[in-house]
């Protein structure tokens, strides 16, 4: 099909809208929803799409809408497998719902983050789903933007009033230690930076659970603050420590997966042999299962988080509020037990 010369291509919805020989609110129904027009004109805008190149301004269409389509969506990091498998699902569910997810990292950086939050009100976002930073996080900042724009946290919270879906980790903390001291040696706990409630939470579910099961506790904190975000190289760093010095017990459970396979290669590196079976030296656990959890060697024994329901749930409560549904002070945090995935490595 010949292109329409560049002078005589459609500029605006409304010089589309005669190229197509349809009236201006029809063609906005078809963007809005293209199911909802005749086929047949259904077919003549699809035809002119590909004709003529166009691609209406989907910025000011947003801004022009009595409800806003828009919904945020920020993460401490893209890159971290937890938030990635969180955001894949997030932006589905919003799509089929016919919104529009703008995702946007804050590479762990207070400051970007807070750029975040100024960009999500200058698209004027109908909603929110956030997974703050943590302690880092500008409270004022959030604040100002729950003030005004409904929104939902994810895997924790950093201030009163904004509900917020995540893992219960009391629950899934406490269902690994109870297998993992029936099973072995009790562990000692390789613990991440305090960057948020959630760090704090697995801390003390676990010495919650080490007096339930009668063992003395023993926390091995994060050591280098510097690298509160590269968990994988804090996990090796840690352990290459600990194997030098001497394990103090044969078990150790990690704070999450990503500290989990870190160890793992250390322990690759210094000879040792983990898992549950006859002759291995050490026992390694994790939390959340991430997608590369059950392909590590030996595989990682960890606590799955339901990333499918957290989502969900985020997702629809997040809309009800959105839609006028529900007013956002009926909203109440929702947590989510985790559930133990037994592989090689425990």
């Amino acid at each position: 099909m010949s292109q329409i010369p560049s002078k005589h291509m459609p500029k605006t919805m409304d010089d589309f809208a005669q190229a197509c020989g349809v009236s201006r609110p029809t063609l906005s129904k078809y963007f809005e929803n293209p199911d909802s027009v005749k086929a047949t004109t259904r077919t003549r805008i699809e035809l002119k799409l590909i004709e003529t190149g166009y691609q209406p301004n989907l910025y000011a269409r947003n801004l022009n809408r009595k409800r806003v389509r828009t919904v945020g969506i920020i993460v401490p990091s893209i890159t971290d497998p937890f938030y990635a498998q969180l955001v894949t699902r997030v932006e589905l569910i919003l799509r089929n719902a016919s919104y529009w997810p703008v995702t946007i990292s804050a590479h762990g950086r207070r400051d970007l983050e807070t750029e975040a939050l100024r960009t999500l009100r200058s698209l004027k976002a109908g909603g929110a789903l956030i997974a703050p930073l943590g302690y880092a996080s500008d409270a004022e900042a959030f604040a100002q933007f729950t003030n005004e724009v409904p929104c939902i946290f994810l895997d924790n919270t950093i201030t009163s009033g904004v509900p917020y879906v995540g893992n219960d980790n009391t629950q899934s903390v406490g269902v690994m230690m109870d297998y993992l001291c029936r099973s072995g040696h009790p562990p000692v706990y390789l613990d991440t930076p305090e960057v948020n409630p959630g760090s704090s939470e697995r801390r003390n579910a676990y010495l919650t659970a080490s007096a339930m099961h009668g063992v003395m506790p023993l926390v091995l904190p994060h050591d280098d603050p510097a690298n509160e975000w590269d968990l994988e190289r804090a996990g090796y760093e840690r352990m290459v420590k600990l194997i030098r010095s001497g394990l103090p017990r044969p078990t150790v459970l990690c704070a999450n997966d990503r500290l989990a396979i870190g160890a793992l290669a250390a322990a690759f590196a210094a000879g040792l042999k983990v898992g549950h079976a006859p002759g291995c030296d050490l026992r390694i656990a994790g939390h959340d299962d991430h997608p590369l959890s059950r392909y590590s060697a030996p595989s990682l024994t960890t606590m799955a988080q339901d990333y499918e329901k957290m989502a969900q749930t985020a997702c629809d409560l997040l809309l009800q509020v959105v839609e006028g549904r529900i007013a956002p002070a009926d909203i109440r945090t929702t947590k989510l037990p985790g559930r133990l995935v037994m592989r090689s490595s425990a």
